[in-house]
């Protein structure tokens, strides 16, 4: 039994989830204890700093993060060291790029900028991505390499640690926003001092760095960064409309709670995606085909049946997941927006039944090395999205239409997705569900035996 148990916990699809089920504890669990110390509107500035950061980190890591994850898992140690140089190094360059940007528009702009809602973003935010460079660039490594348990150890130390700060503030201290932002960006500090101490970072290898490894890091990362900044509009975007909309931080900060608790059908996932994307590349690059339209199938059809369960949970409880992150304030009718978070989440449990096979066709697609077949895909969703989010804000004035739109360019994304990995892969629909009852019936029979 203690033997079963033992590989259980080690097996990667365990640890992934186990790490994406942390970040998400501590995640839901600090959104509800900034939410309950700060006014609306001042916590609506907390949400676009931190959507705005989450949009900068698509691109910033976007250009190669993909690639790495790709590349690493089907090549020799000599090559692995100057991809992880290269990685370094244009994470780097990028960086340094996205830091001037910010803050030369943060000197000229300044007013405007405040009057938004955005100064926390403009001006902290530069600094705070020189500081977790280290801690992401080792998280993508990881990740190639399967080291799901080094994940899970940072991940937790690093959500943990933030946790614990906003608890302290919340019971005792009544920070600022400002203060919260540089105890952020001292855990990010520590957490990075980590991971260079330990050489998890791969910054050691910088002088491995060659032109060619750049070239193909980039050429690759052409078109998974703007897929990556299509995957984030999707979620953002919405956040952007609304704060320039007539509705104002209010209605973000309402809009957010629900948007947050997405997370939780998520999840899962973040988690199996973590460990099917290094198969399909390796199976990929060896030219093993079959093996990657049997993993996309297995993979899907197993998510699929997982997320029928988990909207159904959200669905019901909406009204309780609402009241537990937001608190009181954020159940019924809004009186400003017109707006009930509620309904809202129970229109994304719906949205949430989509997302493994949108998902899944793009991490098949760059898989098998057509990334920019995703990056198309992405854009038609990130159009459909804006048209759809001006709308409901400008013409509707509903936040509920917001969500509804998040469910007609899910809907375009997997319709186009599945179009492109099917001329690739030549897919059977039927073999999605199937494969998927069969995933579980694996697993089940795999319990069986090793309790046995």
């Amino acid at each position: 039994m203690k033997s079963a148990i033992h590989k259980i916990t080690k097996e990667a699809n365990f640890l992934s989830l186990t790490g994406n089920l942390i970040i998400a504890f501590f995640g839901f669990a600090g959104f509800a204890l900034i939410a309950r110390s700060f006014p609306v509107n001042i916590f609506g500035q907390w949400v676009l700093y931190i959507s705005s950061g989450a949009f900068i980190e698509m691109f910033r890591f976007g250009i190669t993060n993909t690639a790495i994850v790709r590349y690493l898992s089907g090549v020799g140690q000599d090559e692995r060291l100057k991809f992880i140089g290269s990685n370094g190094f244009i994470g780097l360059v990028a960086t340094a790029g996205i830091a001037i940007l910010l803050w030369t528009c943060h000197l000229i702009f300044a007013v405007p900028i405040k009057n938004a809602g955005y100064e926390l973003f403009f001006a902290w935010y530069p600094l705070l991505a020189f500081i977790n460079l280290p801690y992401n660039t080792a998280l993508v490594i990881m990740q190639a390499d399967q080291h799901f348990s080094k994940m899970l150890f940072i991940k937790f130390f690093n959500s943990a640690a933030f946790f614990m700060i906003l608890l302290i503030n919340y019971m005792y201290l009544e920070m600022t926003l400002v203060q919260l932002v540089i105890a952020q960006l001292i855990v990010n500090l520590i957490t990075s001092l980590i991971c260079m101490v330990k050489g998890w970072d791969g910054f050691r290898y910088l002088g491995q760095t060659t032109r060619r490894t750049n070239r193909i890091l980039l050429n690759f990362g052409k078109y998974t960064t703007f897929t990556l900044i299509g995957t984030n509009l999707l979620r953002s975007a919405d956040t952007l409309i609304i704060s320039l909309s007539p509705l104002g931080t209010a209605a973000v900060a309402l809009y957010s709670i629900p948007m947050k608790l997405t997370e939780i059908q998520q999840i899962p996932l973040r988690s199996f995606v973590a460990t099917a994307f290094p198969k399909m590349s390796k199976a990929s690059l060896l030219g093993k085909i079959d093996e990657v339209r049997e993993l996309f199938y297995s993979y899907t059809g197993a998510m699929t049946y997982l997320f029928v369960f988990v909207s159904i949970i959200t669905f019901v409880f909406a009204e309780f997941f609402v009241s537990l992150l937001g608190g009181s304030q954020y159940l019924g009718t809004d009186p400003v927006t017109g707006a009930n978070a509620v309904i809202i989440m129970r229109a994304f449990s719906i949205y949430g039944l989509l997302l493994p096979i949108d998902r899944m066709t793009g991490i098949g697609l760059d898989s098998i090395n057509r990334p920019g077949k995703n990056l198309i895909k992405v854009t038609f969703m990130v159009v459909a999205n804006v048209i759809g989010d001006l709308v409901a804000v400008f013409v509707f004035k509903s936040l509920l239409v917001v969500a509804i739109a998040s469910i007609l360019f899910t809907i375009i994304g997997v319709w186009v997705g599945f179009h492109f990995l099917n001329y690739e892969l030549h897919l059977k629909h039927f073999r999605v569900y199937t494969s998927g009852l069969e995933f579980y019936r694996k697993m089940y029979h795999k319990m069986r035996k090793h309790i046995g």
